[in-house]
């Protein structure tokens, strides 16, 4: 059975579908690249996967765990669904980092707040916070931050300050690590740097799920590739069949766009 099963998934606002019939699955260690004009529905999606939005049908499991499942209000409480959030770790287009903290204090953050969660945290305080800042330090070290880390978001790159989100939302040890166009944000001298990190984590078969207009990205780090518009799955494949020779004519004129840049 697949890593990852999404199936069915609908999203409404108001009247208007943002996505329907959403389906696909994914393997451990496999990397999905999610393209698509704008409003085609891919932030919703990944927003539905990370259950900052709730789907209003479908099915979400991951390691043979039902994550959600629209039919079955057992599965959608509130304090369910806060852990079941922290399978999917996120990666935003703006960075969103905490401005009165410092790189090392914006990855250390959630796990410090889930410690408190734990029945030996009074006891253990200071091993369980250690463990935490190692862990930390081991992360920004991974995407290249090794030098920065007292260093605040302002005195940071936007490249810097997405790696650092990067590793923020690797510090959770999510199952599948999504991202939302996190170059779409940098000056295109940034974006190698940020890429550059996202092609580490496929070579050490992390699970992703990437929603980018970078193309040759795309085609050189993705197993799979998802083309969406007006919020229904068009086509999907491998990118040597989407990319290099689509078979529907929506995915034709889209990629003809940047064809032509």
């Amino acid at each position: 059975m697949a890593f990852l099963q999404v199936s069915h998934i609908e999203k409404r606002f108001g009247r208007v579908e943002v996505l329907r019939d959403i389906s696909f699955t994914l393997d451990q260690g496999q990397s999905l690249a999610v393209i698509g004009s704008s409003g085609s529905g891919k932030t919703t999606l990944l927003r539905c996967l990370n259950f900052l939005e709730r789907p209003d049908g479908g099915r979400i499991t991951v390691r043979d765990e039902l994550l959600f499942d629209a039919a079955d209000p057992a599965v959608q409480s509130e304090g369910q669904i806060r852990r079941k959030r922290l399978h999917f770790g996120l990666v935003f287009q703006s960075f969103h980092l905490f401005p009165q903290y410092t790189a090392l204090e914006n990855v250390m953050l959630a796990g410090s707040l889930l410690a408190r969660e734990r029945p030996d945290y009074k006891a253990n305080k200071q091993a369980i916070l250690a463990r935490i800042r190692e862990e930390a330090v081991g992360l920004l070290t991974q995407v290249g931050l090794q030098n920065r880390l007292d260093s605040y978001p302002h005195q940071l790159s936007g490249g810097q300050q997405q790696r650092v989100a990067i590793a923020r939302a690797l510090a959770l040890e999510p199952d599948v690590l999504c991202f939302d166009e996190p170059t779409s944000a940098l000056d295109p001298e940034l974006t190698g740097e940020v890429l550059k990190v996202i092609r580490s984590l496929a070579e050490r078969d992390t699970t992703m799920i990437i929603v980018t207009h970078e193309m040759d990205f795309a085609r050189d780090v993705a197993d799979q590739i998802l083309f969406m518009d007006e919020g229904v799955i068009v086509e999907q494949g491998p990118p040597s069949q989407v990319i290099e020779h689509p078979r529907e004519e929506r995915t034709r004129r889209f990629l003809a766009h940047f064809s032509n840049k």
